[in-house]
């Protein structure tokens, strides 16, 4: 049986896992990375301690197996990062910009991110403010578990204003591509949205 609810303190240690655990394009990265959090400290952990009023999980018998977070306004949710989530982690990894890009490691590459964050297109935000995370492990896919998040999601008290929603989706993440289709996000060609490794998709709620 799996049971969904709203984040939990000691959820954090199985949120950063299931980060690291889907993030090859939907796969296991773990062979990626030296340190296993970094990925986590940009697409997980800031959404859990920062706004654990937005983040539900799904929990089975074996524990967190799953979980979808987001930002109500994508413009302010960046400035918060800035403010209060990037500082500290720019004290623990070090900048590779000095480096050349084609030589940097997977966790090089995650540290430029936390450097230099790519700010979310413009034309994206204004016409999709909102945006979601949703990662889930194997043993809880394909069973209906991720419909159920991402209602639960939209039906939280602090969702109820949401006009419209935007996700990022990897490319090469086909089981992800075809999740998002099925919950009416529809790919978006938009200004500034220029093709790359990322697949942009958006949805009006009703």
């Amino acid at each position: 049986m799996v049971t969904l609810r709203l984040f939990r303190p000691d959820d954090l240690s199985a949120i950063y896992a299931i980060s690291l655990a889907t993030g090859d394009a939907g796969k296991d990265a773990a062979r990626l990375y030296d340190d296993p959090r970094v990925i986590g400290n940009i697409y997980a952990a800031p959404y859990a301690l920062l706004r654990p009023d937005l983040m539900l999980v799904a929990a089975d018998d074996i524990g967190v197996a799953g979980y979808v977070t987001g930002a109500l306004d994508t413009r302010a949710w960046e400035a918060l990062l800035e403010r209060d989530w990037w500082p500290w982690l720019r004290r623990q990894y070090a900048d590779p910009g000095s480096a050349s890009p084609g030589g940097w490691t997977a966790d090089q590459q995650r540290a430029f991110t936390i450097h230099h964050p790519w700010p979310t297109p413009a034309a994206l935000v204004e016409a999709y403010p909102a945006h979601l995370h949703m990662n889930l492990l194997e043993r809880v896919q394909r069973r209906g578990i991720g419909s159920s998040l991402l209602r639960a999601w939209f039906d939280l008290p602090a969702c109820q204003g949401v006009r419209a929603a935007h996700v990022g989706v990897n490319r090469g993440n086909e089981g992800g591509l075809a999740f998002w289709r099925s919950q009416a996000f529809e790919p978006l060609a938009l200004e500034g949205l220029t093709p790359g490794r990322t697949v942009w998709m958006g949805r009006v709620q009703p």
